[in-house]
């Protein structure tokens, strides 16, 4: 499978899926959201986390680091910065997931030097056990060609305290219940094999996106209202083109992994 070398550092982008492709996981009772940064889970998997809301899901998000080097201005004031971040992810969540939003979590790890070490796993993997979700959301970390390393820290991450979270004798003194999810869905993936239809919740998404308003310049590229709504025709080209294939006219692709 060729591989879109220029997408591959655009946020929450998977290649076009070929061959057998499994569609529309039923409605999880809970879900787990797990983004390297602020407004990561929006691009990766907004329009799906909002279509399961909608549908009595509680969706829970968890951000890895502070956010803090997301301006182009080098002298930014970088604490007031990672304020914004998670005030605007707060309200993306409430935006995606209306009165079934669940837990927001912050780690607060430094912009640009997360690790995927043993002790930053047991604090996802303490999350997993806390909120017990039933299908976990995450970057995938064997993206080809990504050069954030955040991103692919945070997908080890989420694959390697899926492993900590299920199994009764890693990080015992946490004093929780192991807990085991059902699904795992990563999202910029390279070889993707499940579809969503995110038909109608493509606008859910772009208003979630829309309250990352720090990141206009940086992330989606937007500086005038003009580039506003080119931003808007950038994703709905992207995830109309995903759904095509499939009959849909909008979807979002992941990598799906149920033998947890």
């Amino acid at each position: 499978m060729a591989v879109d070398d220029a997408g591959a550092n655009e946020p929450g982008q998977p290649n076009p899926a070929s061959g057998l492709i499994s569609r529309n996981l039923p409605t999880p009772s809970s879900a787990l959201a797990i983004g390297a940064h602020p407004d990561d889970v929006e691009f990766g998997c907004g329009a799906t986390l909002a279509k399961w809301a909608a549908d009595g899901c509680v969706v829970h998000h968890l951000v890895l680091t502070d956010g803090s080097k997301g301006t182009w201005n080098p002298d930014a004031d970088v604490a007031a910065l990672a304020t914004a971040r998670q005030r605007e992810q707060r309200e993306a969540a409430r935006r995606l997931s209306g009165e079934r939003v669940g837990t927001v979590t912050f780690l607060e790890n430094v912009d640009g030097e997360l690790s995927s070490n043993l002790s930053i796993r047991g604090q996802v993997a303490r999350v997993i056990r806390a909120v017990q979700p039933q299908v976990v959301l995450g970057h995938d970390p064997w993206k080809r060609y990504r050069l954030h390393p955040d991103h692919r820290h945070a997908g080890l991450l989420a694959c390697e305290a899926i492993v900590a979270a299920r199994d009764p004798h890693f990080f015992r003194e946490q004093g929780l219940v192991p807990h085991r999810p059902d699904a795992l869905l990563l999202w910029e993936a390279d070889e993707p094999d499940h579809v969503e239809d995110v038909t109608s919740w493509v606008d859910h998404k772009l208003h979630a996106l829309e309250a990352h308003e720090t990141q206009f310049e940086s992330t989606m590229k937007v500086t005038t209202v003009e580039q506003v709504a080119a931003f808007h025709d950038r994703v709905r080209s992207r995830l109309a083109s995903l759904g095509k294939p499939y009959g849909f006219g909008a979807a979002e692709l992941f990598k799906l992994i149920s033998d947890l």
